[in-house]
């Protein structure tokens, strides 16, 4: 029986269990340079000693405006490098793969001195009025995200995951709330986020999987759904995404629809309609904490992976911790074993 201590390959990403850490922003980098700091060296390490399978490291952007906040990190230069491999080779120390969420924030880029978008529509009213950009903006958009998928290669990456959930730049081009230009990434919703697929596994390692992190559903009126995400979806698999990372909502206000995320696992019936309708391996995640439910998703085969996101943050060995609720095996660190 498949559980969430099973070990789990697919191509080059062999992971030891099923256990996935979220990506999660720390708004840390105090230089406000995009380089990684001892606390991310701290915070994922911790996390990778604490018997997680899979790290991804948080929103890492193509550009300064690409960047939620200032303190974001980053990887538009190669000066950005180092500091990320010093994090990846101690992770892999301890016996964790490690992933890195490659974005840019669009119109949600609070410190941008003008936020850029597919369309001039502000996320809100308290938000920066963004501008649109040109064609040939785009299409240099795409040439980013490859140098920094590039660099993350450089780095010593296990796996590449595009963020296109979360009302971030590539969800605002495959969302009709947000996409109203004329030309030809109007016309077809789903081009940039293919080109920026097919350009990152240009950089890739041939056995390297791209990973994708996609909105199924957007909790506005007039937002999309599982119907139209898993058509979208189908084309960024074709495109070359060989994993999807199920979330939902970021795009506009909740308004009608109320808000997400009241029960647990929430996000799950997502997962699984999304993995059955394409025939492609997914990630869970959203309210997962509890190692039981953890446990069921992977055992009742809704996902093949399982994100902790807050567990993880309050326990950085939330799977040590998991293995003994589940009385599964794991490797626990020698220094630790009295504890477990």
């Amino acid at each position: 029986m498949t559980d969430l201590f099973s070990p789990y390959s697919f191509k080059s990403l062999e992971l030891k269990n099923r256990v996935v850490m979220a990506p999660m922003c720390q708004y840390s980098v105090e230089q406000k340079d995009g380089i990684a700091t001892d606390w991310h060296y701290m915070h994922y390490v911790s996390r990778a000693v604490g018997g997680t399978g899979l790290i991804i490291i948080e929103m890492t952007d193509v550009e300064p405006d690409g960047r939620i906040s200032d303190y974001d990190l980053g990887l538009w230069s190669d000066e950005q490098i180092p500091a990320l491999k010093r994090i990846v080779d101690a992770c892999h120390s301890y016996g964790a793969k490690v992933g890195i969420q490659i974005a840019h924030a669009g119109r949600k880029a609070e410190d941008a001195e003008v936020p850029v978008a597919p369309s001039a529509i502000a996320f809100d009213e308290n938000s920066k009025q963004p501008r649109a950009l040109t064609t040939d903006e785009v299409k240099g958009m795409v040439e980013k995200f490859r140098s920094a998928v590039a660099r993350a290669v450089k780095a010593g990456f296990d796996a590449i995951e595009l963020h296109g959930a979360h009302g971030y730049l590539i969800h605002q081009f495959h969302s009709p709330l947000t996409n109203k230009r004329e030309d030809e990434y109007g016309q077809d919703l789903t081009l940039f986020g293919r080109e920026i697929i097919q350009a990152a596994k240009a950089e890739l390692p041939e056995d390297m999987p791209l990973m994708m992190r996609i909105s199924a559903k957007e909790y506005v009126e007039g937002g999309y759904g599982i119907n139209e995400s898993s058509e979208f979806a189908k084309a960024y698999k074709e495109a070359g995404v060989d994993v999807f990372d199920i979330s939902s909502g970021g795009e506009g206000p909740i308004a009608a629809w109320g808000r997400p995320g009241t029960h647990a696992a929430y996000q799950v019936p997502l997962a699984k309609a999304i993995k059955e309708a394409l025939n492609v391996p997914v990630i869970a995640v959203g309210r997962l904490d509890d190692p039981k439910l953890a446990n069921a998703v992977i055992g009742n085969e809704e996902a093949d992976l399982v994100a902790v996101g807050r567990g993880l943050l309050r326990n950085p060995y939330w799977a040590l911790e998991a293995a003994t609720v589940l009385r599964k095996t794991t490797d626990v660190p020698k220094q630790y074993t009295t504890g477990f």
